[in-house]
């Protein structure tokens, strides 16, 4: 099944493939026929002068009699046959290279194919999967498969095949010139071939485990890499810079001695087979001896066969160390499956309808949900967002906030309970629909290494450029974007690296506003700010809430006072509602928190 699999992704390319399949073969019957020409070109040494061989009147023989000597005499000047043997030969070579070089091209493109449609396959689906797959998995090893594997695997479905192709017609073609020439001593011949086919049985399921294990370490050295630069300030910060050396080397370490014994089993392969072709090639001179010596066959024709054998022991060996060489090509293609077969959780229900627009209000109903199975992250939440109000959701970190505003996106579904807006649920809207009338501003803010003119209008790539700027000054961005050294056209670097934090935030309200949602997100957009930045991007979000439904997640209850309704959450479950006055008011888990916040505000300098 993983053998069909693999070989469906040759599917696409059928026609370069069969291309291969034709070149090859001709390919390889040049090359054998090259080998058959030394049988004449050893009579012509030394049967010239006289009539051709008539002692052993074989196979062989009678198609060198139809062909070959029909432009070569031997019963002439041996130069001159020499010399038209070489002639033919230097052509054979010519025409074999010139399909030589076709196999070449062909396989190449065929690699490239299956390598672009392995790619774009993986990632088709990487996009697909829902946020919880991407928590489960490190990055790097989602790094690993998309590169390192699909390499692995594109190298045995194309280069690996090529070569076994190759083999299966160089094996074909010197096998039928050997039975023409001597069926005796092509028995004989293959003495060696079982031996060599089944000598790498007891090492495959141990070169399996390694290479399994040496993608595994491979994808963890990425992962390491990854997450120790995309933390590197905190490294540094914390002087950590030698236990992060320390955890990389022992990693790099175990890869590399992982490797070593994988790749000395793999090794083995090579003086392994060598040694059973030698003892074949041994009993073809003993017994091709014989031969010669009572006649059976010429001296000419026992080298030609000699020459053909070589080409037969080539073929047989690298079809012996196949089973070993493809084992890497094979572990990566099952990694990759492993990713293709993730199921996607989160789709469309097949009469998923657009989105019905937001006339009165969202409502959460008896909402549950849990990452793991028994370990509920929210219970029995119910409330409801009128339009146009602004919902705030406070509370202690883990209580569940970020969650509710994640599955009211469908970036997660809810266990229990549904999700409704002016009573439609929203399992029943399609994805694309539902996400595209949300606006998500959140503390870690997303940007690509793009300008700044692409980021603004990642969420519409048709906006004009007056629409972007109009965007950009809504998010106070304007002044500072056009002090770049390129405005619009700056690079912003990588995740924005080239920006301040509140410079950041504030492109992505610009993106937010260009995109004008119907329905908007805050998730603790403020929090990691200075005051300056703070009120510069609060500027900015006061702009944004005009006329749309809002959703503000925020510890900075500072942020929250003039929420519409402010929705306390802790354990999972909305354990508080109400204005900020009335919550206030209340002696509850607000107002403790609240005076957790402000009570060691400093009191004013006196005059």
């Amino acid at each position: 099944m993983l053998y069909k699999r693999i070989l469906g992704f040759l599917k696409p390319h059928a026609p370069v493939v069969a291309a291969v399949v034709v070149v090859t073969f001709v390919f390889a019957a040049l090359d054998a026929a090259v080998y058959v020409l030394l049988i004449p070109f050893m009579q012509a040494l030394f049967v010239s002068g006289s009539t051709p061989m008539t002692a052993s009147n074989n196979g062989i023989q009678r198609l060198l009699d139809a062909t070959i000597y029909r432009w070569v005499d031997l019963s002439g000047d041996p130069l001159v046959a020499v010399g038209r043997i070489i002639v033919i030969m230097m052509v054979l070579l010519a025409v074999k290279n010139v399909f030589f070089f076709a196999r070449a091209y062909l396989v190449a493109r065929a690699e490239q194919g299956v390598n672009r449609d392995l790619r774009n396959r993986v990632y088709d689906h990487l996009v697909e999967l829902d946020l919880a797959f991407f928590g489960r998995v490190r990055m790097g090893q989602i790094v690993s498969r998309l590169t390192t594997e699909v390499e692995q695997m594109r190298t045995l479905v194309t280069s690996e095949l090529s070569k076994m192709l190759s083999a299966f017609f160089e094996f074909g073609t010197a096998v039928v010139g050997m039975l023409i020439i001597s069926w005796q001593l092509t028995l004989t011949a293959f003495v060696v071939i079982p031996g060599a086919m089944v000598i790498w049985g007891p090492f495959l399921k141990r070169l399996r485990r390694g290479d399994r294990r040496v993608l595994h370490l491979g994808g963890e050295v990425n992962a390491h890499i990854q997450e120790t630069l995309s933390g590197i300030r905190l490294v540094k910060a914390a002087s950590a810079e030698d236990r992060e050396r320390g955890r990389f080397h022992g990693l790099n370490a175990e890869y590399f001695s992982t490797f070593l014994r994988t790749e000395k089993l793999r090794a083995l392969a090579a003086p392994m087979t060598e040694m059973m072709a030698a003892v074949g090639t041994v009993a073809l001179l003993w017994l091709g001896a014989r031969q010669v010596v009572h006649g059976d066959i010429s001296g000419a024709q026992f080298v030609g066969f000699l020459g053909l054998s070589i080409k037969l022991f080539a073929p047989v060996k690298n079809v012996a160390k196949f089973p070993a060489t493809a084992q890497p090509g094979l572990v990566a293609a099952e990694r990759v499956f492993e990713f293709l077969d993730a199921p996607v959780e989160i789709r469309d229900r097949p009469d998923a309808r657009p989105f019905p627009g937001l006339r009165r209000e969202i409502s959460f109903e008896d909402v549950t949900f849990a990452y793991h199975p028994g370990d509920p992250v929210l219970e029995h939440v119910s409330f409801t967002a009128p339009k146009g109000a602004v919902t705030a959701l406070v509370g202690p970190s883990g209580a569940g906030k970020s969650t509710l505003v994640d599955l009211l996106g469908r970036f997660f579904e809810a266990t229990g309970g549904r999700i409704a807006i002016d009573g439609v649920d929203i399992r029943d809207i399609r994805i694309d629909e539902l996400r595209g009338r949300l606006g998500i501003v959140s503390q870690e803010t997303v940007l690509f290494h793009d300008t700044v003119r692409a980021n603004i209008a990642y969420g519409r790539p048709d906006a004009t450029e007056e629409e972007i700027v109009r965007a950009a000054k809504a998010a106070n961005a304007h002044e500072f974007v056009m002090h770049m050294p390129k405005g619009y056209d700056t690079v912003v670097g990588e995740r924005g690296t080239e920006l301040s934090g509140g410079q950041r935030q504030r492109i992505a309200i610009a993106r937010a506003i260009l995109r004008d949602p119907p329905i908007l997100i805050f998730d603790e957009a403020t929090s990691a700010l200075d005051t300056e930045s703070e009120r510069l991007v609060q500027a900015a979000i006061e702009r944004l809430l005009e006329g749309r439904t809002v959703f503000v997640i925020a510890h900075r209850l500072s942020t929250v006072q003039r929420a519409d309704q402010i929705l306390v959450v802790s354990g999972g479950r909305i354990v508080e509602r109400g204005d900020h006055a009335a919550l206030l008011a209340g002696d509850g888990l607000y107002r403790r928190l609240y005076e957790l916040q402000f009570e060691d505000r400093p009191e004013p300098a006196s005059s």
